[in-house]
C-alpha cells in the first residue's frame, strides 16, 4: 500500500512535470515565435533605417553643398551689408547736413523775407510820403509860378524905376560932382540889414565923392529925399522943403533930412534916417541932392 502511494505520488509528480515541460515548450515556442517576429520586424526596420540612413547622409551632403554655397554667399552679403551700412551711414551724414542746411537756409530766407518786407512797408511810406510831397510841390509850383509872375512883373517894375532913376541921375547930376558907389541899407532896431517893411526903422544911406573940382567944394546943405515909386515924398512931421539948380533949371524937392558938410576933394559920406512911421510894402527912391543937383540915387525894395 505504500508501494501504490509512492506510485502515485510519483504519477502525480510526473504528470505535474510533463505539465509543466508541456506548459513551459508552449511558453518558449511563443517566445521563439514573438522573437522571431520581433526579428523579423527588425530586419524589416533595420532596411528602412539603413535607406533611411542614406537618404539622411544624401541630404547631409546636400546640405553640406548648400551650406558652403550660403556661407559663401553670406561672406558675400556681409561685404554687401557693411558697404550698404557704410553708403546709409553716409547717407544719413548727407541728409542731416541737407537738413542742416536747409534748415539754415530757410532761416536765412525768412530773415531776408522780413527784411524785404520790411524794406517794402518802408518804401510804401516813402513812396506815399513822395506823392503827398510831390502833390504839396505841386502846390507850391503853382504859388512859385505865381510867384515868379509876381516876381517878373516886380522885376520889370524895378527895372523901369531904376531906369527912371538913371534917367533922372543923368538929367540932375553934374559930370563932376556925383556920387560913387552909392548904397541904400534898410536895418530893425538892432542894426540888422532887413528887408520887410514891418521891421524897417532905419535907412542908412552912403556914397563915396571923388576928385571934386575945387569949385564944388566947400560948406554945402545935402538933402535926404525918401519916396514910393509913384514919386510921392514918404510922410514926415517936419519935412524940408528945399530947391536945387541943375542946368539952370530949379527943380522943388522934399526932404526927410538935411545936414551940412564941408565937402573936401575925396570923402566918404552917410546918412541916416530913422523912419517915423512903418514903410507899406513896395518899391522906394532914396536920393541925395545940393542945391546944384543930384550926388546919386538907388532903389530899394521892401517885402
Amino acid at each position: 500500500m505504500k508501494d501504490r502511494q509512492g506510485l502515485i505520488i510519483l504519477a502525480v509528480i510526473l504528470g505535474i512535470l510533463l505539465v509543466g515541460a508541456g506548459i513551459w515548450g508552449i511558453t518558449q515556442n511563443r517566445a521563439k515565435n514573438k522573437l522571431a517576429a520581433e526579428n523579423t520586424e527588425l530586419s524589416g526596420s533595420l532596411e528602412d533605417l539603413e535607406a533611411l540612413r542614406a537618404d539622411l547622409v544624401r541630404e547631409v551632403d546636400s546640405l553640406q553643398q548648400e551650406y558652403t554655397v550660403l556661407a559663401e554667399q553670406n561672406t558675400e552679403l556681409q561685404g554687401s551689408l557693411t558697404e550698404a551700412q557704410d553708403k546709409i551711414a553716409a547717407t544719413e551724414t548727407a541728409l542731416r547736413n541737407a537738413k542742416a542746411r536747409s534748415s539754415s537756409e530757410i532761416n536765412s530766407l525768412r530773415a531776408e523775407i522780413q527784411q524785404l518786407m520790411a524794406l517794402k512797408e518802408s518804401l510804401q511810406t516813402n513812396i506815399a510820403a513822395v506823392q503827398a510831397e510831390n502833390d504839396s510841390l505841386r502846390a507850391v509850383t503853382g504859388i512859385l509860378e505865381s510867384d515868379l509872375s509876381a516876381a517878373r512883373d516886380e522885376n520889370q517894375a524895378l527895372a523901369n524905376l531904376n531906369q527912371s532913376i538913371q534917367t533922372e541921375v543923368e538929367r540932375l547930376t553934374l559930370a563932376n560932382f556925383k556920387a560913387q558907389a552909392f548904397q541904400v541899407e534898410l536895418e530893425r532896431g538892432n542894426e540888422k540889414a532887413t528887408a520887410k517893411a514891418r521891421r524897417a526903422r532905419t535907412i542908412r544911406v552912403s556914397f563915396d565923392l571923388t576928385d571934386v573940382p575945387a569949385k564944388y567944394q566947400g560948406l554945402r546943405t545935402l538933402y535926404l529925399t525918401i519916396s514910393d515909386e509913384q514919386g510921392t515924398p514918404i510922410k514926415a512931421t517936419n519935412p524940408i522943403k528945399a530947391q536945387t539948380v541943375v542946368n539952370n533949371q530949379t527943380m522943388d524937392i522934399i526932404a526927410v533930412k538935411a545936414k551940412d558938410m564941408d565937402i573936401t576933394a575925396n570923402q566918404r559920406l552917410s546918412f541916416v534916417y530913422d523912419l517915423e512911421d512903418k514903410l507899406n510894402p513896395g518899391y522906394y527912391r532914396v536920393a541925395v541932392f545940393t542945391d546944384i543937383g543930384m550926388l546919386g540915387a538907388s532903389s530899394v525894395r521892401l517885402q
